[in-house]
């Protein structure tokens, strides 16, 4: 927990006295991806230092948002994962990526990871009302990596990826972030799948039409 507290009788400023220090809602984001060893966790978040990426996983363990797991044999290693609590800020960090993609400017090629675009942008979109009642598998092979997004009876939920996907995007991980943002005619994406299985991913996974004036 963070040392410092803004000692109100507020649900904003109690969840803030747990998350709001600076780089802990970037680990977390990191970990509701997964779980992550710490070097997975220093190479996925340029320009923390070692020391406060520790302190900072130290604070989430002692708030009860993330414990250490050791994988069993032949991976014998540690790593960190959000606790059953610390899955509640997954819905928070949806709700976070959709305020900021608006702000995002428009994306390059280089430095975006083929995981944030697909969990922090296609899956930030997720609307529980469009995708109510629904099932839909989406495989996405971005940049020589492979990730997954499942709707199952209208929630997001981890993908089966030993099952076979209604829809694949092939392409890069920019130009799944331009379609997220409203350009649906990226020619650097190809899409593979039904018609009908298209356009339940516009329902389940609506582009952001949010537009503002960033000011210079």
């Amino acid at each position: 927990m963070s040392r410092k507290s803004y000692e109100q009788y507020c649900t904003i400023a109690t969840a803030l006295d747990r998350i709001g220090d600076r780089w802990t809602l970037l680990v977390l984001r990191e970990l509701s991806f997964g779980e992550q060893r710490f070097t997975d966790l220093r190479s996925a978040l340029p320009g923390i230092a070692s020391n406060l990426l520790t302190e900072r996983l130290r604070d989430l363990e002692a708030a009860g948002l993330v414990e250490q797991h050791e994988l069993p044999a032949p991976a014998a290693r540690t790593v960190y994962r959000l606790t059953r609590d610390g899955t509640r800020i997954r819905p928070v960090l949806r709700a976070l990526a959709q305020f900021g993609m608006p702000y995002l400017p428009e994306p390059d090629v280089d430095g975006i990871r083929p995981r944030a675009a697909v969990y922090g942008g296609a899956g930030a979109l997720f609307d529980a009302v469009g995708a109510a009642g629904q099932s839909l598998r989406v495989r996405f092979l971005l940049d020589g990596e492979e990730h997954w997004l499942e709707v199952r009876d209208g929630r997001l939920v981890r993908a089966d990826t030993t099952a076979t996907p209604d829809l694949t995007f092939t392409g890069t991980a920019a130009a799944l972030f331009a379609l997220t943002r409203g350009d649906l005619d990226d020619e650097r994406l190809e899409v593979t799948g039904t018609p009908a299985a298209r356009d339940l991913f516009r329902q389940c996974f609506p582009p952001s039409a949010a537009q503002v004036t960033v000011p210079s």
